[in-house]
């Protein structure tokens, strides 16, 4: 009898298991689908599904953040801070994140209460989305859609980074990003990519150096110099 029960309990348990997987899948497939598209090393649907702390940290987050804007505060903080643990990503539940969001490996990534996040924007491990001081009101950054921030990147103070830039890793950027560039070094220095859109599969080693091409340039005219001499 009592095996009998057990039996019960474990098959109620799967069957709720799996009406949350597919609840998740429903309602988080453009998320799941984004990730399949900017990692290759996703190899299906149900792994991304699963395994991705990235996801899981966002799932979490969309939750806590449904009480924190109904004013449960301490609830929201609790929820985000069992995530934490859970992922290694600590997504304050006041911040606000667009659609297809993906944080990729993730483990360190922290994004503050006032950030807000546009659509299609990528995160790798290690990225910060913090403010500068103990000033109140709006003091994380703005970023735009179709972002990427590198690996151990710090995006800090209420700045802006425009649609389609890509923050190279550990860049650390305090002031406001123009649509379109590149931002590397400490501290960031801009550097266009000839006005073009930033692709998701940018190499992440040729990256624009403002400062290399400078160099680069000045070494072309010294050669030129000497040859004409």
């Amino acid at each position: 009898m009592l095996m009998f029960i057990l039996l019960k309990i474990l098959i109620f348990l799967f069957l709720l298991f799996i009406l949350k997987i597919i609840i998740i899948s429903i309602l988080f497939y453009p998320e799941i689908k984004a990730a399949q598209k900017k990692d290759p090393a996703a190899k299906s649907f149900l792994e991304v599904l699963l395994l991705y702390q990235g996801l899981h940290a966002l799932i979490w987050y969309r939750l806590a953040h449904f009480f924190y804007k109904r004013h449960f505060y301490f609830f929201a903080r609790a929820l985000s801070q069992l995530s934490r643990a859970l992922t290694g990503i600590e997504i304050h539940p006041g911040a606000q994140i667009g659609k297809r969001f993906f944080i990729d490996h993730g483990m360190g990534v922290v994004i503050g209460e006032t950030a807000i996040i546009g659509d299609d924007v990528l995160l790798y491990q290690g990225v910060t989305l913090g403010g500068t001081g103990l000033q109140k009101g709006k003091r994380h950054p703005t970023i735009g859609n179709n972002v990427v921030i590198g690996a151990g990147a710090k995006v800090l103070g209420n700045i802006t980074i425009g649609d389609n830039s890509y923050i190279g890793a550990n860049a650390v950027v305090v002031k406001d990003v123009p649509p379109n560039s590149t931002v590397v070094g400490v501290p960031g220095r801009i550097t266009k990519q000839d006005g073009k859109k930033i692709e998701v599969s940018l190499d992440h080693v040729h990256i624009l150096d403002p400062i290399m091409q400078s160099i680069e340039e000045l070494e072309k005219r010294i050669e030129k110099l000497e040859k004409n001499q």
